[in-house]
């Protein structure tokens, strides 16, 4: 009788902290490009001519700016999740379901190395 894995070896989370890493890294870049892309619609709003044709770009700006501020929103929180699994690689509860407490396969963990629940338990949230 096999009894079931309950955690994920050293060697396969050596991977995961790799994989988390390089996918941190890449967020952050990115984050600072949409911060980069705020900031200098700010700085052009200025630059603009009085009259009907500013108001609506304005609005249309105004539009953009939300929408770029949500995106940041989005990958700061994308960040932060991706800090906490190493986080859990550290304290050695990644990997596992924080539902059912059993191991997230490394398929999922290799498609969403942040997630904290199994596909089972994601599924069984959204349903």
């Amino acid at each position: 009788m096999q009894m079931e894995k309950t955690r994920y070896s050293g060697e396969e989370l050596k991977e995961f902290d790799q994989l988390l890493n390089d996918k941190l890294e890449v967020a952050k870049v990115e984050y600072q490009q949409i911060l980069d892309e705020i900031t200098g619609r700010k700085s052009e709003v200025g630059n603009i001519g009085s009259g009907s044709y500013y108001s609506m770009e304005n609005g249309q700006e105004s539009e953009e700016k939300e929408s770029l501020n949500r995106i940041a929103a989005r990958q700061a929180k994308y960040i932060q999740n991706l800090e906490f699994a190493l986080i859990r690689i550290k304290n050695g509860t990644y990997g596992i379901c924080s539902d059912s407490g059993k191991l997230i396969s490394k398929e999922r963990l290799r498609a969403v190395p942040h997630t904290t629940q199994s596909i089972e338990a994601k599924l069984k949230q959204n349903a």
